[in-house]
């Protein structure tokens, strides 16, 4: 009798049993945004009475991103924190925010147009099979080298690190004509030692993070792109979570979030100063290879809308950029 009782019994009261997820994630502990998660993850198992559990495997302990993603869709993890590149795997429309070129210095722009997004690229999202618990900023990605680089054509022939996989990096590549090496992230670091690579790009606190900054000689003193990250779990294990509890966690993710990113934010800008101070030379390019920036952009947009990102997604990111 017990045991015909007991899948009732669990149907009937859901609510008295954990839910437990497990989620990767590349930063490594010891790191304010490390500290933010564990805050978030004790907080969520106290104001869910101890219903929801997170286990956080950072510094890519549980792989990098690919291999995390890999292990969500057979069910081996619940979720990830991602960057750009494998949210774009997932809802390629998000990798419209990382258009090379387009918003140069301004992260306050940038992040407008994150927000005004953001309920179209959930529900994107949520059609491929995951849950959007928040977006957070990474920040402005910046090209370092052990050459010097000057302008435009310095760059060429120069190899340059691309990250294995990614289309919208191999684009602009191609269109302007550069050498890259695609290597997993991991590999970087190795790969700048030996010279396999000679240049590489990250927002200024991942490069100290990964210890980049110990390899090269040269920043181009000009964003590239702008970079986010979001906390993803897959829609089974969000159904997993009872529904009472559901609005709690995403409360307090949101929060976690935005602390990730005023965070990012400052120390971005306290990654740049020190190194400065470590005598990695800041390059400026002439005001004309900045306009070229724009010319190059333009082709990207062209030959990407409706492969990689939608052409309405595109639109409704251009027409809220020119109210900005």
């Amino acid at each position: 009798m017990a045991k015909l009782l007991l899948p009732l019994f669990l149907l009937l009261c859901p609510d008295l049993y954990a839910v437990n997820l497990k989620i990767g994630v590349l930063a490594p502990e010891g790191t304010s945004w490390a500290q933010n998660i564990k805050k978030m993850v004790k907080e969520i198992k106290t104001k869910t009475d101890n219903k929801v559990n997170l286990k956080i495997f950072y510094g890519a302990t549980a792989g990098d991103e690919p291999v995390v993603l890999r292990k969500i869709r057979i069910g081996q993890l619940q979720g990830g924190i991602f960057t750009g590149k494998t949210l774009g795997d997932i809802n390629g429309d998000v990798r419209v925010i990382e258009i090379p070129f387009t918003f140069g210095h301004d992260r306050k722009k940038a992040w407008s147009i994150v927000e005004h997004l953001t309920p179209n690229l959930n529900k994107e999202f949520k059609k491929s099979g995951f849950e959007n618990l928040g977006f957070y900023e990474i920040g402005h990605v910046y090209l370092v080298s052990k050459k010097k680089i000057q302008n435009i054509n310095s760059l060429k022939g120069i190899k340059i690190w691309s990250w294995e996989g990614d289309p919208l990096v191999q684009e602009l590549i191609s269109i302007m004509k550069l050498v890259s090496i695609p290597l997993p992230l991991p590999d970087v670091l190795t790969s700048l030692s030996t010279e396999i690579i000679e240049a590489a790009y990250s927002p200024p606190l991942a490069i100290i993070a990964l210890q980049w900054n110990t390899k090269v000689k040269y920043l181009l003193d000009y964003p590239i792109t702008y970079s986010i990250g979001a906390f993803l779990l897959s829609n089974k294990a969000w159904s997993k979570i009872p529904s009472s509890y559901r609005q709690v966690v995403r409360s307090i993710t949101t929060k976690y979030l935005n602390k990730i990113t005023e965070a990012n934010a400052q120390e971005n800008i306290d990654a740049l100063n020190v190194l400065k101070g470590q005598e990695i030379k800041f390059i400026q390019f002439p005001e004309t290879d900045y306009q070229q920036f724009g010319t190059f952009r333009l082709k990207m947009i062209n030959n990407l809308k409706g492969k990689i990102f939608s052409a309405e997604i595109y639109n409704n990111f251009q027409n809220k950029l020119n109210t900005l």
